[in-house]
């Protein structure tokens, strides 16, 4: 039975509607293919960080002033009785500028995919830390950065071409994870 024929039980005066609002639902389903979402997703996570990141640095692995500086005088941790100051902020600088570069190229790519979206997600709870005010930013980043996590890179990555050339299930549909027994935990 096609789904047209699903249109006699709504009534004769509305199939017109029916079939209008079926073809607006395929053209949406055509335009948003899984695979281009995942891009989108991958290219608009990694967007902000890669800006962010590459203004930290001056040249190869050569950190700006001003990235120190932020994370020396500016920057600080809003925890409980806080805002406290950043640990060894050359270091932070460091890691932060490495990780938004690096996790941003690596999502574009769609290589390592995964483990560059939890990169991400880590540096979105510490920027949520460092500027709690800018929440609704930050959990837009962290839902693009799970929804990667969760579905994975797509068939526009590297990660699924190295898959399938290995000759590996090219689906990145890994069964869900076990549940603990008492003997494990």
């Amino acid at each position: 039975m096609s789904k047209t024929s699903d249109i006699s039980v709504v009534g004769k005066p509305l199939a017109p509607i029916v079939g209008l609002v079926e073809k607006a639902s395929w053209l949406v389903q055509m335009i948003a293919r899984p695979s281009f979402v995942q891009l989108v997703l991958r290219v608009g996570l990694a967007v902000p960080f890669w800006r962010s990141g590459i203004l930290k640095w001056d040249g190869f692995l050569q950190l700006s002033d001003t990235a120190v500086e932020l994370f020396t005088d500016e920057f600080m941790l809003h925890l409980p009785g806080g805002p406290y100051p950043y640990p060894a902020p050359a270091v932070m600088a460091f890691l932060s500028g490495s990780g938004e570069v690096v996790f941003s190229t690596l999502l574009v790519l769609g290589l390592a995919t995964r483990f560059a979206a939890t990169g991400l997600l880590a540096m979105t709870a510490i920027v949520e830390l460092t500027v709690p005010d800018g929440w609704p930013v930050h959990i837009t980043w962290a839902a693009m950065a799970l929804g990667v996590m969760a579905w994975g890179p797509g068939r526009l990555s590297l990660d699924y071409l190295v898959r399938r050339l290995l000759g590996m299930d090219a689906s990145f549909r890994s069964p869900r994870p076990a549940m603990p027994t008492e003997d494990q935990a």
